[in-house]
C-alpha cells in the first residue's frame, strides 16, 4: 500500500503541468499530468451507490477498501517510499472523501486570473488552426471565441467545472488542506514559490533546476487534437504578452477570480495582489 500521497488540482492552464514537471525532478517524488485515477474514483463511487441494486451488500469499509485499491493498483509500480502527487481538477470536489482516506494529504491548487486561463486555451486553439479540438462538442460551440468561452464555462466543462469544484473546497470545512498557488508567482519567482510549497507539505528542500524543466504528453495531446496542451520545455520564467481576447470577454472571466477574497476560508495562499481586470494594451504599430 502506498505510504504518502498529495494532490494537485485547481484551474486548467494554470500551471499544474509545470508544477508536476518541477516536482518530478525530485527523485523522491512522483508527479505527472492528470491521471485516470480521478475518473476511476468517481466511477467506483457511482457503482457503489443507489443506482446499483447490490450496493446494499457494501459496508463503509468495503467502499474505503475499493477506493484505496484504485490508488494502490495505479501507483504500485512506483514503490511504497515514493511521495505521489496525483493530479486531477475534480479532486477539490472530493475533498471530504480524500481526507478520510488520506488524513495527512494536502491539495495544491493551481490558480490564475481566469481571463488568462481562457486566453491560454484560445491561444492554443488558434495555434492549431487546422485541428478540430475535442474540447468542444459541436460546430456551434466552436463557431467563435464567444461561443467557445460560453461552452468552457459550463458547469460540467473544462473551466466551469474546475471553478465550481474549487469554490466548494475553498469555503468548506476541509479548506485547511488547500494551498492556492498563483501561476504568475510560480513562473516569476519559482524557487521562492517552491520552497513555500515544500514547507506546506512538510518535505525537505530539493535543489530544483529551473533552467531546464521538461515534460510532455504527446499521445494524450494528439488524441485531444490539441498538440502542445501538456508540453513544458526550458526555463521557468514569467513572459508578459497582450491578451488576444476581446476586452469585455477578458473582463468577464477575470471577475471570476473569487480567491482574491480570503474571508471565511481556512485555505492557504501563495498568490499576488489581484491583477487589473483589463488586459494589457496592444503594442504600438
Amino acid at each position: 500500500m502506498m505510504r504518502k500521497i498529495h494532490f494537485i488540482s485547481g484551474l486548467p492552464r494554470s500551471g499544474s503541468t509545470l508544477l508536476s514537471a518541477i516536482l518530478r525532478q525530485n527523485p523522491a517524488f512522483d508527479a505527472a499530468m492528470s491521471s485516470p485515477v480521478g475518473t476511476i474514483f468517481n466511477a467506483c463511487l457511482t457503482a457503489m451507490g443507489p443506482e446499483n441494486e447490490f450496493s446494499v451488500f457494501l459496508t463503509e469499509q468495503h467502499k474505503r477498501d475499493i477506493l484505496m485499491a484504485t490508488f494502490d493498483a495505479y501507483y504500485r509500480d512506483r514503490g511504497p517510499d515514493r511521495l505521489v502527487f496525483d493530479t486531477n481538477r475534480m479532486w477539490t470536489s472530493r475533498l471530504p472523501a480524500l481526507l478520510q482516506l488520506f488524513p495527512g494529504a494536502k491539495v495544491i491548487c493551481c490558480v490564475r486570473n481566469p481571463g488568462w486561463v481562457l486566453d491560454s486555451v484560445e491561444s492554443l486553439i488558434r495555434r492549431n488552426a487546422f485541428d478540430v479540438s475535442r474540447m468542444f462538442s459541436n460546430p456551434a460551440e466552436r463557431s467563435s471565441v464567444y461561443a467557445r468561452a460560453e461552452a468552457l464555462l459550463g458547469r460540467n466543462r473544462m473551466i466551469g467545472s474546475a471553478l465550481t469544484a474549487l469554490k466548494e473546497a475553498y469555503w468548506g470545512n476541509e479548506a485547511g488542506a488547500l494551498l492556492l498557488v498563483d501561476y504568475d508567482l510560480l513562473t516569476a519567482r519559482p524557487q521562492e514559490t517552491m520552497k513555500l510549497i515544500y514547507q506546506f507539505i512538510g518535505e525537505p528542500w530539493f535543489a530544483h533546476d529551473f533552467e531546464h524543466v521538461e515534460y510532455q504528453a504527446e499521445e494524450f495531446d494528439t488524441q485531444m487534437m490539441a498538440p502542445g496542451l501538456h508540453t513544458v520545455r526550458g526555463r521557468v520564467e514569467y513572459r508578459s504578452r497582450r491578451s488576444i481576447l476581446p476586452p469585455e470577454l477578458f473582463r468577464q472571466f477575470a471577475d471570476l477570480a473569487f480567491w482574491s477574497s480570503r474571508n471565511n476560508t481556512l485555505a492557504h495562499h501563495i498568490v499576488s495582489e489581484p491583477l487589473p481586470a483589463v488586459p494589457p494594451p496592444s503594442p504600438a504599430v
